[in-house]
C-alpha cells in the first residue's frame, strides 16, 4: 500500500511538474509576449493638411487591430478602422483630415490612435496600446514683407535687407542663394521684423537671395531680394615660381603642417600647400565668422576701416594666381583679401570695437586674428610676427592688436586684411569707403526703421 500511494504521489508530482513546466513555456513564450504595440506619435503636431500624418506601429507578435479617431470636442469621426487578416510587425498608417461626414470650424483636434496586437496574452485577447496627439491645424503662410534693402550689390561685395515676418508658429527662417550659401537673419528694431547683410562671393558669376520662411506646420512664405546686379572684373595673375621659393618658404610651411610632404617633389609640394592647407586654413575661418546676433538689435554702426597707418596696397582682393613652373601649370588660388604695407613691425590697429574670436597660427595666414563686430561682420589680420590681444578680449577702436610680420605664406612684412560676412570673403575697399557704408548699409537702415515706426 505504501508503495502505490507512493507511485501515485510521484504521479501527481511529475504531471504537476509537468504542468507548470508548460504554463511557464507558455509565459515565456512569443505566443504570450505582454508588450502592448509601439505607436510612434507625437504629442503635439502642427498640420496644414497637404500632406498625411504618419503614424508608424510595431509589435513584436504583429498588429492586429487599428483605429484612429479625430475629435474636435464635441463631434468625432473614425478616420480608420482596420483588422487585419495577417498581423503585421510593422506597419505605418497615413491619416488624412475627412473631406466628408465631419463638419468642424475649430482649428484645434485630438487624434487618438489605439492599436492591437495578436498575442494570445488577456485571455487571448491582445495587448492594446492607445496614444493621443494635440492637432494644430494650420493652413495659412507665414506673413513675409520686404521692407527697404540696398540698390545695388557688386560682385565680390555686400547688400542689406530688412523684412518683416510673422507667424505665431515661425519655426525656420533664412535667406537662400542661388549658390548653396544661406544667410542667417538678426531680429532688428521691433517685434517680427529682421536684418541681414547680404554677400555675392567672387567666384560665383551671379548672384540671387530669397528670404524663406517656414512654420512649424510646413507652410512656406517665399520673397525675392531684389537688387541691381554690378559685376566686376578682378584681377587676372601669371605667376612664374621659382626655385628659391619652392625650397624655402614652401618646404617650410609644408613641413611644419606635415611631415609627409617630405617625400614630395618641389611642385607636389606647392600644390599641397596652395591648395589642401589653404582650404583647411581657409575652412577654419569660414567656420570662425559664420555666426550673427540672435538678440534684437536696434542699430548698427562701424566706421571705415584703416587697419595700418601710411599703408600701400601691395597685393588686391579677389586676384586670381595661376601658378607655372618653367612655363606648364601648376596650381591656382584666389587672394581674398588686401595686402598693406608700411614699415617692418607696424602696428595693426582695430579701426572699430570688438571682440577676438580668434588669435592662433593657421597656416598660409601665419599668426591669425579674426575680431566680431557685430550683424555677421568680421574683419581678418594675417601674416602678423605676434599677438597683442587674446582670444575673448573686447577690443576698442584705436587697439593696437598685433605687429605686421611675415609668418605663413608671405614673402615680405606687411598685413593681409580680410572682410567676412557671415563666412563670405568680401572686398575690403566696401568697408574702407564711408560713402559705400552710408548709401549701402546705414541709409538703408535708418529708412526701414522710419518704414518699419509708420507702420506701427
Amino acid at each position: 500500500m505504501r508503495r502505490k500511494k507512493s507511485s501515485g504521489g510521484i504521479v501527481v508530482l511529475v504531471v504537476l511538474l509537468l504542468l507548470v513546466a508548460g504554463l511557464a513555456y507558455l509565459y515565456n513564450s512569443k505566443m504570450f509576449e505582454r508588450t502592448p504595440p509601439n505607436i510612434e506619435l507625437k504629442s503635439q503636431i502642427d498640420w496644414n493638411l497637404k500632406k498625411p500624418i504618419e503614424v508608424k506601429i510595431s509589435d513584436e507578435s504583429g498588429v492586429k487591430f487599428i483605429r484612429a479617431t479625430l475629435s474636435d470636442g464635441k463631434n468625432s469621426i473614425v478616420l480608420v478602422k482596420k483588422l487585419f487578416d495577417i498581423s503585421k510587425k510593422e506597419f505605418t498608417l497615413p491619416i488624412e483630415f475627412p473631406r466628408t461626414g465631419f463638419v468642424s470650424n475649430k482649428n484645434r483636434f485630438e487624434l487618438t490612435i489605439e492599436a492591437t496586437d495578436s498575442s494570445k496574452w488577456n485571455f487571448f485577447g491582445g495587448n492594446q496600446a492607445t496614444k493621443k496627439s494635440l492637432i494644430q491645424v494650420d493652413t495659412r503662410r507665414p506673413e513675409l514683407v520686404n521692407i527697404n534693402n540696398s540698390y545695388k550689390i557688386i560682385k565680390g561685395g555686400v547688400a542689406t535687407v530688412v523684412f518683416k515676418a510673422k507667424d505665431e508658429n515661425l519655426k525656420e527662417l533664412y535667406i537662400q542663394t542661388n549658390f548653396g550659401k544661406i544667410f542667417k537673419p538678426t531680429p532688428f528694431h521691433k517685434k517680427d521684423y529682421f536684418i541681414s547683410l547680404l554677400a555675392w562671393p567672387t567666384q560665383e558669376k551671379s548672384f540671387k537671395a530669397t528670404i524663406i520662411a517656414v512654420d512649424k506646420a510646413g507652410n512656406i512664405a517665399k520673397s525675392r531680394v531684389r537688387f541691381y546686379m554690378k559685376n566686376k572684373k578682378y584681377r587676372v595673375s601669371k605667376i612664374s615660381l621659382k626655385d628659391g621659393f619652392l625650397n624655402g618658404k614652401i618646404v617650410d610651411l609644408a613641413e611644419e603642417d606635415n611631415q609627409a610632404t617630405i617625400n614630395m617633389s618641389k611642385l607636389e609640394r606647392f600644390k599641397y600647400v596652395n591648395e589642401k592647407m589653404r582650404k583647411i586654413n581657409e575652412d577654419i575661418i569660414e567656420k570662425t565668422t559664420l555666426s550673427v546676433p540672435t538678440q534684437m538689435i536696434d542699430s548698427f554702426y562701424l566706421k571705415p576701416f584703416y587697419p595700418l597707418k601710411n599703408a600701400a596696397a601691395v597685393a588686391s582682393f579677389g586676384d586670381h594666381r595661376y601658378y607655372s613652373y618653367k612655363g606648364e601649370p601648376v596650381s591656382e588660388s584666389y587672394h581674398l583679401g588686401l595686402d598693406l604695407a608700411s614699415t617692418a613691425g607696424a602696428d595693426v590697429v582695430a579701426s572699430n570695437d570688438g571682440e577676438v574670436i580668434y588669435a592662433q597660427y593657421n597656416g598660409i595666414y601665419g599668426k591669425n586674428i579674426i575680431i566680431s563686430h557685430g550683424l555677421g561682420v568680421y574683419t581678418l589680420y594675417g601674416h602678423n610676427s605676434s599677438f597683442l590681444v587674446e582670444e575673448g578680449e573686447k577690443v576698442q577702436a584705436g587697439d593696437v592688436i598685433a605687429k605686421t610680420g611675415m609668418t605663413g605664406l608671405a614673402l615680405g612684412d606687411h598685413l593681409h586684411f580680410g572682410v567676412l560676412v557671415q563666412g563670405v570673403e568680401v572686398r575690403p575697399e566696401e568697408w574702407m569707403d564711408k560713402n559705400w557704408m552710408k548709401d549701402n548699409i546705414f541709409d538703408v537702415i535708418k529708412s526701414a526703421k522710419k518704414i518699419i515706426d509708420r507702420k506701427l
